[in-house]
């Protein structure tokens, strides 16, 4: 005999599904937070480890900074020791060169004529003076030149102002100071800490000879002008 069940299975197997469908859709949402959290945490690490790093950036930023500030210190006391010494050493030349400048000019000077003022502007030397022709002018430029502390001469201007004096000619040179030339042997000539120059006068009694470029009224009293003969004429 065939058995029916008249029980209602429909509803019971709706509410099973049922069942199973909010089951389903609770373990997804378990596993929705569960990878939410997991992801929070891996960004919360990965932004907690940039940030250490950018705070050890910042500190190796700032010790950078206070060296390169350093460094700017270090290099500008650098170039202002360089700058003193390049003075120290400037000063040091020009004081072995004033004396062998003057020296010089007292030899090159010729007979016949005389300085009434110099005046020094860093490597130019403007020298005025009065000659008895322009001859002993173009002398004393040829003797300016061929020196060795001397260099080249340029003339400015050459007027005969004193018609009856025996130096008429009011000259003005512009010399351009050289460094001394090396003489045959090579050496150059600026040996003049010690020994003796070329009049055998000692350096150290050069060296005390005055520095003074006001004027150079006692360099002509070195070289007095050739007396006139007797009888004779002045040029």
């Amino acid at each position: 005999m065939a058995r029916i069940n008249l029980l209602p299975w429909r509803a019971e197997r709706r509410e099973q599904r049922r069942r199973e469908f909010f089951m389903q859709l609770g373990f997804a949402a378990l596993a929705a937070a569960a990878l939410v959290l997991l992801w929070y945490l891996f960004m919360d690490a990965r932004i907690s480890n940039q940030n250490d790093r950018n705070e050890y950036l910042s500190g190796e930023i700032k010790q950078l900074d206070a060296k390169i500030t350093e460094i700017k210190d270090l290099q500008k006391t650098k170039s202002q020791l360089l700058a003193r010494k390049q003075i120290i050493e400037q000063l040091q030349e020009n004081r072995a060169q004033m004396v062998h400048l003057f020296d010089e000019l007292v030899k090159t000077i010729p007979d016949g004529a005389r300085l009434t003022s110099l005046k020094q502007n860093n490597q130019t030397l403007t020298l005025d003076g009065v000659a008895q022709s322009n001859a002993t002018v173009a002398e004393y430029m040829r003797r300016i030149e061929a020196s060795q502390w001397l260099g080249s001469t340029d003339l400015i201007k050459t007027e005969n102002k004193h018609g009856d004096s025996r130096t008429p000619y009011e000259f003005e040179l512009v010399v351009h100071l050289d460094k001394p030339k090396a003489d045959a042997s090579g050496t150059p000539a600026s040996d003049s800490s010690s020994g003796t120059d070329d009049t055998g006068t000692p350096a150290s009694a050069a060296s005390a000879a005055p520095a003074s470029s006001a004027s150079a009224a006692p360099l002509a009293s070195a070289k007095p002008a050739a007396p006139a003969s007797e009888g004779g004429a002045a040029q």
